[in-house]
């Protein structure tokens, strides 16, 4: 199978490296020119749980119209970049006279099913939620895997279909714990309250998980911002599958230990965080619903006030 990972930062890599090894045809598609020279020089290497893998088989390129038709495209960028890359895929697939294929994105907090289809057909669309999943660049052409647990996919519509079921059947084969759900809208807001609970306060803190956890006062601050989510998601009609969200977002952070949010890593590295689909989308959404944010919108505040400062010029 021809498959086009767009954005080969470390889950990108991960991804490629494994689709690779097991014999599907991959397009690497990053903007970092350095790393797709790499790639296409040495190989594409990724340390992890189950060893080293180190692949030739993989061809990088700087944009997606360097690459051929692909039967599954992978959207693997940055919240912020996932319109951008589905509208690069429909002008792809449009240019190939291929509308069949399937789309998948794999991301934390929402909106990234809505990015995509803005350019695609719902019915390409598939959304993925990972769990446990940790992932670093050492360098160019170089990943590291730290973590990985259960990958959840579901049509952006819901319910079940052949095409789902092939692309769980293509993740699986790459030797990833891969399911199929009717109802990912239900794991992704599952998963966004834990996002909410930590991305936004460890960033504003500077602690890892577990930091956070162990100081009452910030705790409260989190669980303030998850709570506010909740109403959100309960407002929405979201079927969770629990009816205590503190033991549940709780429990969550306990195993998730020493870990430090991407939020905070990108702060760390004087980069734009993925705010707007986490800790930012919940009060737009609130409004509209007449539920009040108020920890959100400090944390918000907060992170916004920073990342202002990152474009500021040094003198």
């Amino acid at each position: 199978m021809k498959i086009a990972i767009i954005g080969a930062g470390a889950m990108g890599s991960i991804y490629a490296a494994r689709f690779a090894q097991v014999g599907h045809q991959v397009w690497a598609v990053d903007l970092w020119q350095v790393h797709v020279a790499a790639i296409n020089g040495d190989g594409l290497r990724v340390d992890g749980p189950a060893g080293t893998i180190h692949t030739r088989q993989i061809v990088a390129v700087g944009a997606l119209a360097q690459a051929p038709a692909c039967d599954l495209y992978v959207i693997a960028t940055k919240a912020a970049g996932v319109a951008a890359a589905a509208r690069d895929v429909a002008q792809h697939t449009t240019r190939n006279a291929d509308a069949s294929a399937s789309v998948l994105t794999i991301q934390n907090g929402l909106g990234a099913g809505e990015g995509i289809a803005q350019h695609l057909s719902p019915e390409q669309v598939l959304l993925g939620v990972a769990e446990g999943f940790g992932a670093s660049m050492v360098g160019p052409g170089h990943a590291q895997h730290t973590a990985m647990k259960r990958i959840r996919l579901g049509k952006m519509n819901g319910g079940l279909d052949a095409r789902l079921e092939q692309v769980v059947q293509i993740w699986q084969g790459a030797g990833f714990d891969a399911q199929a759900y009717g109802d990912i809208d239900q794991l992704i807001w599952e998963k966004l309250l834990c996002n909410v609970t930590l991305s936004g306060p460890c960033t504003v803190y500077g602690c890892t998980v577990a930091e956070l956890l162990a100081d009452p006062e910030r705790w409260r601050t989190a669980l303030g911002c998850m709570l506010e989510a909740y109403a959100v998601g309960q407002a929405r009609g979201v079927a969770f599958t629990f009816d205590d969200p503190v033991a549940y977002v709780t429990d969550f952070a306990k195993r998730v230990g020493s870990a430090k949010p991407s939020m905070l890593q990108d702060h760390e590295a004087g980069r734009l965080s993925e705010l707007d689909a986490i800790n930012g989308a919940i009060a737009p959404l609130a409004r509209v619903l007449g539920i009040a944010t108020p920890r959100n919108d400090a944390i918000c505040a907060e992170i916004r006030q920073r990342e202002a400062d990152f474009a500021r010029p040094r003198s």
